[in-house]
């Protein structure tokens, strides 16, 4: 599945190619965004912020250019990843799962996701934890020149 979404799948079905830029993503995922709270990471005070680095036994770089980074990641009931920032960005849910969503301003969300479900998220600091009882697999898109 992650393949496909990535080398043609889902995205090359609504026009989207990789050599032709990342803007028909944006307009793409941006126009199927949802409200609520956004996928996120740990407790633990970490000299890096970024989820590659603090996440990753359960986060992994799939794709990068000059415009998006897509991090795949595999979140087993109870996992907990570790506070991490991320830049404007999309997050699709290829397993739905229920997280808890922690916020590095103190604020706790428990969300409930289904596979499918596509959220857009302003630029956010935070960790998740897996509160439910199946594993929650996702792709995060993280925007790196939103406009």
């Amino acid at each position: 599945m992650i393949d496909e979404v990535l080398n043609a799948g889902l995205l090359a079905d609504s026009g989207w190619r990789r050599e032709q830029g990342m803007n028909k993503l944006k307009v793409l995922l941006m126009g199927a965004a949802a409200s609520g709270p956004a996928l996120v990471t740990g407790t633990s005070a970490a000299q890096s912020l970024d989820p590659i680095v603090v996440n990753a036994a359960m986060e992994h770089v799939r794709f990068e250019n000059t415009q998006v980074r897509v991090i795949e990641g595999v979140l087993k009931p109870g996992d907990k990843e570790q506070m991490h920032s991320h830049p404007a960005f999309v997050v699709y849910v290829v397993t739905g799962g229920k997280i808890r969503n922690n916020f590095a301003d103190g604020k706790v969300v428990e969300t409930e996701f289904k596979a499918g479900d596509v959220l857009y998220r302003e630029p956010q600091t935070h960790w998740v934890e897996n509160i439910g009882t199946t594993t929650l697999h996702f792709l995060v898109f993280e925007l790196k020149n939103p406009s």
